[in-house]
């Protein structure tokens, strides 16, 4: 366990918020990436267990794929990204998770993904913008001919339930979601939903 972890309580409360949220794609733009992809995944780990079928994670790139896998906060989060990494595709209980990234070359298992099994999605972009690479293959060139934020577009279109993590940005047809213990620059206090303390997430419908 790492010290800075999520507690449970802080967790449970987190997690209940995105249940009770009936937007069908949240984005959570505040700046904790990891504390927020702690958050997102749990939640989605427990939407699957009620919503049998597909989900998504796809994060900008490999690079932070490691990054969440060593510290996201929350230690079981941690284990199954790890676990995640190599496969890429990874059965948890009756529900099946993938992985992929930005570039569509790596889309091949989640182009496979039935519509009908699509349940969930959890798209993660960096708060730090790498520079451009050199145009180098075809696959290159397609990408940069796709609509701007393709990759979580694509998704909207399909998923019946998405999560965008992306600090300080804008993305259309999606509901911001705060949460009250993560403070603004400068510790101003943000506004968001308070809930009970006392959740159980297995007596959740």
């Amino acid at each position: 366990m790492i010290s800075k972890d999520l507690t449970k309580e802080v967790l449970y409360e987190s997690v209940k918020t995105l249940v009770e949220c009936d937007a069908q794609h949240i984005h959570l733009s505040q700046q904790k990436l990891f504390t927020l992809f702690s958050i997102a995944f749990q939640y989605m780990l427990f939407r699957s267990t009620k919503e049998r079928g597909a989900y998504l994670i796809r994060i900008e790139d490999s690079h932070l794929a490691e990054k969440l896998a060593r510290k996201s906060k929350d230690p079981s989060t941690r284990r199954f990204i790890e676990t995640l990494l190599v496969p890429r595709k990874l059965k948890f209980k009756q529900s099946i998770f993938y992985l992929d990234f930005f570039h569509v070359g790596s889309w091949s298992h989640s182009n496979e993904i039935p519509k009908e099994k699509f349940k969930g999605a959890i798209v993660i972009k960096n708060t730090t913008s790498r520079p451009m690479e050199e145009v180098v293959d075809e696959e290159d060139v397609l990408m940069q001919s796709l609509p701007e934020n393709y990759f979580y577009s694509s998704i909207q279109d399909i998923a019946p339930k998405s999560i965008i993590i992306a600090y300080d940005e804008e993305f259309a047809d999606s509901t911001k979601v705060e949460f009250p213990f993560i403070k603004k620059e400068k510790d101003r206090p943000t506004h968001g939903v308070t809930i009970s303390r006392d959740i159980d997430l297995d007596g959740i419908d």
